[in-house]
């Protein structure tokens, strides 16, 4: 299984992948094109990393719930959580 930090590492590798295909005048222009527009949209390193704070905070804040009310409902829990994408807490 992939780890958070494999995975953030590839998502800013991949950034940085489109930019240099964006940049090559090398490459036709239709790819360099298509790079430019995959980037309009594609996260920065900084919004990556925010994205894992926040992450990592929102299931601090969940420990936390639980350990002074008890167990929250599963439901409640996997809403709250979703598939972990930058942070490594909750991967194996």
């Amino acid at each position: 299984m992939t780890m958070a930090h494999e995975r953030t590492r590839s998502v800013v590798q991949t950034r940085d992948f489109l930019q240099e295909l964006a940049r090559d005048t090398s490459l036709p222009e239709s790819v360099r094109y298509q790079a430019k527009n995959l980037l309009r949209h594609y996260p920065t390193a900084e919004a990556i990393s925010l994205a894992g704070r926040a992450e990592e905070r929102s299931k601090q804040e969940l420990s936390l719930l639980a350990d002074k009310h008890g167990p929250l409902h599963p439901v409640l829990v996997s809403w709250l959580l979703n598939d972990p994408m930058f942070s490594d807490h909750g991967t194996s």
